[in-house]
Parts: structure tokens; sequence; C-alpha cells
């Protein structure tokens, strides 16, 4: 008679998932509560050594913006209280879905469009993404300029965590490049200047984006490029985690018989993949085609990895197919540690010096590659402007003018809830039914996830609102201090 076989003792010291799960809270919420505190120190310090050479009526100036973000935060903790939920908004259209979710856009009641992300927090948590889609909440919640997709709610539920944003009409990049296949100087030089500056706003947030591609560069109503899908975003004093370790792990193991064994695609004289290709490839398994070589190698890593991207993305765009690409993801991360060798134009492509030595600059080892202020100052950049005698003068691109381009290209809407431009999805659910089998209520220890909850304010109408009562209390002020300047004159007479 057979033995049962010995049943497995737990060990007692070993912490039960309940314990890791709060573990985990605890460690989002100390973190969020540092990286707040590191970065008002910073703040502070920065601005006390401003104003140490400021006149008096400029440092009143800095005081004065000072309140105002003061009491603008406090109406956006009052406006955070109000609960939001997904009965709030009705579904119009789902137009994107992903292993975790679906991006629908929605209408909420007072008809106001939106794009909706929602994710079934019982499979992030399972994978630990959870830390993922708050790192996304925490950078689109500090974001607020032109170049980042704006976020104007976060919320949860037992079942979802929902991120509701600018929607973008325009679709992405990559639907541009699947129609156009390859785009001129002229216009690549548009996009890249703005996903330039939109990079530069990620790094002065803290941020680095690590997840550049063109299908994250959304293109909004009016033609210009909303930067988005903030993921795999990591402030600065966290960079190097495991969340990138699949490719990492693979490159390790790597020798040079690996790379001694290419195949003919591999090796460069096969058949290019197309847009479309990659995008397949990508919807399928992903691909790291954009990644820096650094991530690769594990040898520490900083926000230079996104200049790395921009310029695999203008190769893409310029040539007509991403550098690296193969049909095997794997045999990708072969290419791009092997990037002097594959890295290079084709003679017909008929690319400029001057956009050849940029993507050079960008494409290269972490040490010799170039960053923002180096980038608008490159010739490339350079704008040709024929005068009525036919001369030609040359000017720098004004990168703080960007918005005030007129795009190459600008979306054909014929309504706010236009989809026409995003691939269509088969099916389309209301709100609040299941989108995935794994979509049933989160019962983990606490199925709250910290922190999340996120409503934007009217901050521009606080702000003008506020300056109009602090110059009228700052006038009322000088005539108080004025008359008893006054009384007092008269008083010692």
């Amino acid at each position: 008679m057979a033995e049962n076989p010995p049943k497995e003792t737990k060990n007692p010291d070993e912490p039960s998932k309940e314990q890791m799960e709060k573990a985990e809270h605890l460690k989002r919420g100390l973190e969020k509560i540092m990286g707040t505190r590191i970065k008002d120190s910073r703040l502070r310090n920065n601005k006390a050594a401003e104003m140490e050479n400021m006149t008096e009526e400029q440092k009143q100036e800095v005081e004065l913006d000072h309140y105002i973000t003061q009491r603008t935060g406090l109406r956006e903790q009052r406006a955070a209280r109000i609960k939001i939920k997904a009965a709030d908004f009705q579904l119009v259209k789902v137009i994107g879905k992903g292993a975790f979710g679906e991006v629908r856009i929605v209408r909420d009641k007072q008809g106001k469009v939106f794009a909706m992300k929602t994710m079934v927090k019982k499979a992030m948590v399972a994978k630990n993404q959870v830390g993922h889609i708050v790192a996304e909440r925490d950078l689109m919640a500090e974001a607020d300029n032109p170049w980042l997709v704006k976020l104007y709610y976060a919320f949860q539920d037992a079942t979802y965590l929902y991120l509701v944003m600018e929607y973008c009409g325009g679709g992405d990049l990559m639907g541009l490049l699947i129609k156009k296949d390859i785009l001129s100087d002229s216009d690549t030089r548009f996009y890249m200047s703005e996903l330039a500056s939109a990079i530069d706003h990620v790094h002065q947030l803290g941020f680095v984006h690590r997840d550049l591609k063109p299908d994250n560069v959304l293109i909004a109503n009016d033609g210009h490029i909303r930067l988005s899908d903030f993921g795999l975003a990591k402030s600065f004093q966290s960079l190097n985690d495991k969340n990138l370790g699949n490719w990492q792990k693979y490159v390790a193991t790597l020798r040079k018989e690996d790379f001694d064994q290419m195949s003919k695609e591999e090796d460069g004289t096969g058949e290019k993949g197309t847009h479309l290709d990659r995008k397949k490839l990508f919807s399928t398994v992903g691909t790291p085609d954009y990644i820096a070589i650094e991530v690769l190698y594990q040898k520490g890593y900083d926000k230079m990895v996104d200049w790395w991207s921009m310029g695999v993305i203008m190769f893409e765009c310029l040539v007509g197919y991403a550098p690296f690409h193969a049909k095997d993801p794997l045999a990708t991360c072969r290419k791009i540690v092997r990037y002097e060798k594959y890295f290079k134009v084709p003679p017909d492509s008929k690319l400029s010096k001057q956009a050849l030595d940029l993507m050079k600059k960008l494409v290269c080892p972490a040490h010799r590659r170039i960053g923002f202020d180096q980038i608008k100052i490159h010739p490339w950049f350079k704008v040709n402007f024929q005068n009525f005698f036919f001369c030609i003068h040359t000017f720098d691109l004004d990168f703080s003018a960007l918005q005030k381009q007129t795009p190459p290209f600008i979306p054909n809407l014929a309504n706010p809830t236009d989809a026409r431009y995003f691939d269509a999805v088969e099916s389309e659910q209301d709100l609040g039914k299941k989108t995935t089998d794994e979509a049933a209520p989160y019962t983990g220890v606490d199925n709250r996830v910290w922190g999340y909850t996120f409503s934007r304010a009217d901050a521009d109408q606080v702000r003008n609102m506020l300056k109009q009562s602090s110059s009228a209390n700052k006038e009322q002020s000088i005539a108080e201090s004025t008359e008893e300047t006054n009384t007092k004159d008269t008083t010692e007479t």
C-alpha cells in the first residue's frame, strides 16, 4: 500500500499573504509620504536660494503664489472627498482592451466627454501590477501641462480601479505611421520637438517614463501630442527594480555563441517588419523595441533611457520601421545589445545629415547621449525661413512656442465622441459589468488601494479668484499701513 506523501509544514516565521499585502500597502504609503517630503524640501531650499537675490516686491509675489498654491490644494482635497463612482459616467464606446481591463469613451452627467481606463483590481493584485497603476496615477495627478494626458478623476470600487482622463480623438502616433508608413523630415521634426518637450516635463516632475513608444504618443483633437501610459514610470529615487526583469534576465544569460547564431532575419538581411507587424506582435507578447541598452544590462540607469527611446521612435518615423525589430522579441534584445551593428539607415532613405547625427547622439551609450538642453539647440531643429528677396534665414526652433505651431495632421472628427482613429473593439459592455473572468470583487485583507482617489479642481478659476482676493487684501493692508504711519506722525508732532 502506497504511503501518502508527507504534508508540507508551513514555516511559522514565513509571513502570510495577508501580512504581505499589509506590508505592501504600508510600503507604498511610506514611499509616497517620503517622496513628497523630499520634493517639498528641495523646493523650499531652491526657493530660499532664489529669494536671496529678489527685491521686496518680487518676494511678495512669490509669497502670494505660495499662498494661492496652498489654497488651491485645499480646494482639490475637498473635491476629492466628493465620491465619484462608475455610475456617474455613461459608456459611449470601448476603444481599447488590455490584459487587465479596457479603455472606454464615456460621458458624464453634464455631457463632458472623457476616456476612462478601467482595470480589474483582482487581476492587478495577482500580477503585482498595483504599483504600476499607482505610479501612473501619481504622475498624472502632479502633471498640469499641455504635453501630458490630463487626469480628471481616479477612483475605485471592490472590483475595479478607474482613471478618467482627457480623450484624445486623433488616435496615436503608431496609427499615423501605419497610415502614412514614413513621415517627412518636417513632420517628424514637429512630433519629435513636442515629444522632447513632453519627456522633459516628465523628468521635471521627478519621473522617468521608461515605456516610450509610438503607441503611447496620443494625438489630441487639435493635432498636438499628449504623452500617455505612465504605468512603468518611476521616480528618480526608485529606478532599478524588477519591473523590466523579463528582458533583463534574458540578456544576462546570453553568451557569445548566442550572438554568433543570429538568424538571417535577425542579422538584418531578412525582411523588415512593418508598423502593423510590430503592433500585432506587441499586442500578444510585448516588445522591447524601444528599451535602452543600459536597462537590459542592469548596470543602473537614469532618465537618459527616455532619450534613447525617442531616438528609436525618430528612426521609425523617418525610415519606416523600428531599427531593432524582429519577429522574436528576444532576438530584438540581441539586436539592441549589438546596436552598433543594427542601427543603420538604408542608403535609399535619403535622410539629412542633421537628422542622422541627432539619432546617433540619442541611440548610443548613456555617457555619450545628449539630453533636452542639447537636443533643443541641435542643427536638425533649426528652421529655415525664406524672405521676400528669396534669402534664406535660419532660426532655432522656439520650444517655448510649440503649441502655436500648426500640426501636420489635424483629426477630422464629426463629434466629440468620434473614434474613427482607433481600432474597432468587438464587444462593448456597460460600466460595472465584468470584462474578464478575473473581474470579481477583490477580497484581500484590505481591498482599498491607499492614496489612489483623486479629483482635479478647476485650479485656474480658483487661482484667478484668489489672486483678485489677495490683491484686494494687499491694497487694504497698504492703505491701513499708510493710515497707521500718518497717525503715528501726527501723534509725534
